[in-house]
């Protein structure tokens, strides 16, 4: 039970990590929070985190209202979840991935809180998980992945130093081609499952 359970966080830890994408979000949220007081930067952080986490909360509890009204199977979802992460995957890699994720408006829950760290490739990627993998262990993996955000958020200008921009550049490209994969690996999985489901009738 518990080798289950824990095989099913790894699986469903990672693609929300890579979704997520801390190494473009980090200098994002830097330059964002540049100039302010450690006690503003925190109020910033917290309300980042508490925006993202009840955002996911919601959109996985709506999701599955909204595929019986408008007739959507989960096969369908995962294919069409595929190919918008595989989009993202490509556009991360063959531009700057600032300039997808840097959204126009003032300072505060947004843009960090949604879309930096909640956007649609971690959105997507939540509904997809829990179809696969079940509720409780994407629940725990999103808010494990929300813990390193936090960390990350508070030690922002500390990991940039260690690492360096061009380490965190290289770091995101490799998270960009992982998404990828994990984008093919779903479209795979939902047109198996309908290919099945013919075969069967």
């Amino acid at each position: 039970m518990m080798e289950s359970l824990l095989l099913k966080l790894i699986n469903t830890f990672i693609p929300i990590f890579v979704a997520i994408d801390i190494f473009v979000v980090l200098p994002l949220f830097i330059s964002l929070t540049e100039g302010m007081s450690k006690t503003e930067r925190f109020a910033v952080v917290r309300d980042s985190i508490v925006t993202a986490a009840l955002v996911s909360i919601a959109f996985i509890g709506l999701g599955e209202i909204i595929f019986k009204v408008l007739g959507i199977t989960t096969n369908d979802f995962k294919i069409a979840g595929g190919l918008i992460l595989l989009v993202f995957a490509v556009l991360d890699v063959v531009k700057h991935s600032e300039e997808r994720r840097m959204p126009p408006g003032k300072m505060g829950v947004v843009p960090i809180g949604v879309p930096l760290i909640v956007g649609p490739a971690v959105l997507t990627t939540l509904l997809v998980l829990v179809d696969h993998y079940g509720l409780l262990s994407t629940i725990l993996s999103l808010f494990l992945n929300l813990l390193v955000v936090y960390v990350s958020f508070i030690n922002a200008e500390r990991i940039i130093k260690l690492m360096g921009r061009g380490g965190i550049a290289a770091l995101s490209k490799i998270m960009a081609i992982l998404l990828g994969s994990i984008a093919v690996m779903m479209i795979r999985i939902g047109i198996e499952n309908i290919l099945r489901g013919y075969a069967i009738k």
